[in-house]
């Protein structure tokens, strides 16, 4: 690996953990770095730094300003990313650039993209929620404060003049070592998460409290808030895909026929999912409809859904202790032979299956 290489893979796995950090912020720090940023713009700095819990807090505490002036996201975020990329664009050259983007940037891109629209989404959702409920006095940081005045609509307003902290890490990462006008920005992501720019004022974010992730880097807990703000702002998911909190508090009592009566397909995937298929197929009374060299084929009939296709396969190589492992595969509806199933893991028709060894 070369020095260049080393430099690219060092800048990643820095932005790589900005992008995931939580905990408090290090608000001095991120304040440097607001300042900087409004300086390296050419702006006077802001009057007033204030600080919020979370992005929903955040949101309505930029509404119930009155004297923050106009927003400056442009001066201090979009023109100098413009430049700079232009800049190293013309410097590397369309190829030369492309190579960079993957080498750098691009490896964080769903991450942090996620992260940002399921934010977005969140924030926005309370704020509906919020509207369409009846309330008198709520905090200052609540969905009810948030969703008053001119409603939902003005949210997503306010949350389009954010700055996104840590969640630019991708575009950091890619520009780590280019370009000292983007050092302001840099800080700020670097120690704190979301912010907001105005003329006389900024409105910086805490980092969330939790972060939980599978291993693909989806969104992922089943007995909690995937991600947590201090504030109790928080978003709940199984395998990236949104869930109620109520959903996932009930997953702990799961049985089989509560699993049958989920109307929703994707929540009664979720439970088949966390219950566990093969302990589904037991209680369930699945169906064997297929055995051969390669495992067994079972299914469920489920009303309303798809039918749950699993094969059973026996791990060849003895566990330490002499066992053999139980693996359970999902697979198509479709398939009608266990042979099928297993090849179409490997993404093999079943005549071009023949494993030497099975695993």
């Amino acid at each position: 690996m070369n020095h260049a290489d080393m430099n690219r893979t060092t800048a990643q796995d820095k932005w790589r953990s900005v992008a995931a950090a939580t905990g408090p912020a290090d608000r001095a720090a991120a304040e440097a770095g607001v300042r900087l940023a409004y300086r390296t713009a050419g702006l006077a700095e802001p009057a007033r730094v204030v600080w919020a819990d979370s992005p929903l807090a955040a949101v309505a505490l930029v509404r119930g300003l009155k004297d923050q002036g106009r927003s400056v996201r442009d001066e201090v975020r979009t023109r100098p990313w413009a430049e700079e990329r232009r800049r190293l664009h013309d410097a590397l050259g369309p190829a030369g650039w492309a190579a960079h983007w993957q080498a750098t940037g691009a490896h964080l891109w769903d991450l942090t993209r996620n992260l940002a629209e399921r934010i977005r989404a969140g924030v926005a959702e309370a704020a509906e929620s919020a509207a369409s409920s009846s309330g008198t006095a709520r905090p200052a940081g609540s969905a009810e404060t948030v969703a008053s005045g001119r409603g939902a609509a003005a949210v997503r307003l306010v949350l389009l003049d954010a700055v996104l902290g840590q969640h630019d890490a991708a575009w950091l990462a890619a520009f780590d070592g280019h370009g000292e006008r983007l050092a302001g920005l840099a800080a700020v992501a670097g120690h704190a998460g979301w912010w907001w720019p105005y003329e006389n004022v900024a409105v910086v974010c805490e980092r969330p409290v939790e972060l939980h992730r599978d291993e693909a880097g989806r969104l992922d807990r089943g007995d909690g808030p995937a991600l947590a703000f201090a504030d109790g702002f928080a978003l709940h998911a199984w395998r990236g895909m949104p869930v109620p909190a109520a959903f996932l508090a009930g997953l702990a009592d799961l049985t089989p026929e509560r699993i049958r009566k989920e109307e929703n397909a994707e929540l009664r995937r979720v439970m088949l999912e966390y219950y566990g298929y093969d302990r589904y197929l037991t209680a369930s009374g699945a169906r064997h409809e297929h055995r051969d060299e390669t495992g067994v084929l079972w299914r469920i009939e489920l009303a309303d859904d798809e039918d749950v296709a699993m094969v059973e396969v026996v791990n060849s190589t003895p566990e330490p202790d002499g066992s053999h492992r139980t693996y359970w595969l999902r697979v198509p509806p479709r398939t009608r032979t266990a042979r099928e199933g297993v090849a179409w893991t490997f993404g093999l028709h079943p005549d071009a299956y023949e494993p030497l060894v099975q695993t």
